[in-house]
């Protein structure tokens, strides 16, 4: 789940007793990797190698391969995210702030009245799904910016502790000829309540402006780190921080090499959609030009205004372009995956829910291993669903997002959340259109009709053996 972030000075006062942080939040550190070169000022940090687990071969039953474009950009990094870089400041309260924007202005001003102790930071936005990733062995870059701060501090050492490599973002140019503007790092008041929800507080909910809108341009770094990319990501809570040109302009590039394209509206896709000029244009370009969308049914609904999240997948793949894979959520029951031609399903994994923040961006990245593993579809989605809910088990997001161990534990159980009269129901209508594979615990009677349902231990038999050979082998992360 993505969140919005906020332009916020150090403070410096006492913390208030009442506000404190659910979990301890543990430290990771890695042994120094071998970084990719982009250029030598630019600021970066040793990602994997992008060789790991590329010996994956997992054979595709009846689904063609998604292969990756060809591009003359020598591809070293495997994903990379852009923007949304902050630093989370994860609080129980007693209760989440009201939702008038005065009452919330006047919550905020609390918050504020006191400096948050770096017991309580965690890295969040886009964070998330790079550690995630790179916790799956995937090699990962951040492009964003970090301010000269404790706060950008803390972030690039968390990076450099997951082995992400770092762009920064913004030339010194910008810096000089736009005085007034946020130049500090971005941080964001995480809000957990007693029953576990959560809710996301900043003083950007009140602005108009991106919290950079001061860049214009993409550096040459920038443009190199994602020209080297097999996958940009991109998410509706980049519009919070960079301007909706330079948004487009990372997309173009990024098609241009042949980079995929993933985006993620978020909730905040519908109010883009009716928002500025420039907003519009630059979030139709980024739903008609990617190659993979990823919603959940919600937003799916919000975008298209149609409530079945099968045929609002199929309507945002009618309109796009480039698009090969609309991505829907759904929670506990588990989640789809539409193709022009096929529809996949699997159910949720039934696990203890601590805290849900960052289930989405874990789920992200575990669609991305699948996409550059050629993995088949079901395959892909019970892979993405075991990583989210492993990240559900624990409290809060970043550092604390699933780890190997935690994913490969769930699918050697595979206890699924089966509900066959939601399936049923929701899939009814599709079975003579088109060719649906269902994810099950077992397969009595095997496929009926054109509906293909495949056992989950059949879905991951290539797959976890490999997993828990590289976790053994220290290739990917424990």
């Amino acid at each position: 789940m993505h969140h919005q972030s906020i332009a916020f000075k150090p403070l410096q006062f006492p913390f208030p007793p009442h506000l404190h942080p659910p979990n301890a939040i543990p430290s990771r550190r890695l042994s120094p990797l071998v970084s990719f070169p982009l250029h030598p000022n630019t600021t970066t940090f040793s990602p994997r190698s992008a060789a790991s687990c590329r010996s994956f071969h997992i054979p595709v039953s009846n689904q063609p391969p998604c292969s990756l474009p060809s591009s003359n950009a020598i591809k070293t990094v495997d994903v990379t995210t852009l923007g949304n870089l902050c630093v989370d400041i994860v609080l129980n309260v007693p209760k989440l702030p009201p939702s008038s924007p005065d009452a919330r202005e006047a919550f905020m001003e609390q918050l504020s009245s006191s400096p948050p102790d770096k017991r309580y930071w965690e890295a969040g936005g886009n964070c998330n799904t790079a550690i995630a990733a790179a916790r799956l062995g995937l090699n990962c870059l951040s492009i964003g910016y970090v301010g000269n701060d404790i706060y950008g501090k803390f972030l690039l050492d968390v990076l450099h502790e997951e082995g992400i490599g770092m762009v920064v973002m913004g030339e010194e140019t910008e810096f000089v000829s736009c005085p007034g503007h946020s130049y500090e790092t971005l941080i964001c008041w995480v809000l957990v309540d007693p029953l576990q929800k959560h809710d996301f507080c900043s003083p950007l909910d009140f602005s108009e402006e991106p919290a950079f809108s001061w860049m214009r341009t993409l550096s040459e770094e920038v443009k190199r780190g994602i020209k080297r990319s097999r996958i940009l990501f991109c998410n509706g809570y980049d519009f919070d921080e960079l301007s909706p040109g330079l948004i487009s302009s990372a997309v173009d590039c990024a098609i241009e090499a042949a980079t995929s394209v993933f985006f993620d509206p978020g909730p905040c896709g519908k109010s883009l959609l009716c928002g500025t000029v420039e907003e519009q244009k630059a979030v139709r370009h980024l739903l008609k030009m990617s190659d993979v969308l990823l919603l959940t049914s919600d937003e799916a609904e919000s975008l298209t205004g149609i409530a079945n999240p099968i045929l609002a997948g199929q309507e945002l793949l009618r309109k796009g372009v480039r698009t090969k894979w609309v991505v829907v959520k759904m929670g506990p029951k588990g989640s789809i995956l539409i193709t022009p031609s096929s529809i996949s399903c699997a159910s949720a994994f039934k696990v203890k829910v601590m805290d849900t923040v960052g289930c989405g961006d874990s789920f992200v990245a575990a669609i991305a291993f699948g996409f550059i593993h050629n993995f088949p579809l079901v395959t892909t989605l019970a892979f993405a669903n075991a990583v989210g809910a492993a990240t559900a088990m624990g409290c809060g997001a970043g550092r604390n997002v699933a780890t190997l161990k935690q994913v490969v534990e769930l699918m050697e159980a595979h206890d699924l959340n089966e509900d066959d009269d939601f399936w049923n129901e929701l899939l009814g209508e599709h079975l003579d259109s088109e060719e649906v594979t269902f994810l099950s615990k077992m397969v009595l009677n095997g496929g009926n009709g054109r509906m293909n349902r495949v056992a989950f231990r059949k879905a991951v038999s290539e797959l976890l053996p490999k997993l828990k050979s590289c976790q053994l082998e220290g290739t990917l992360s424990r």
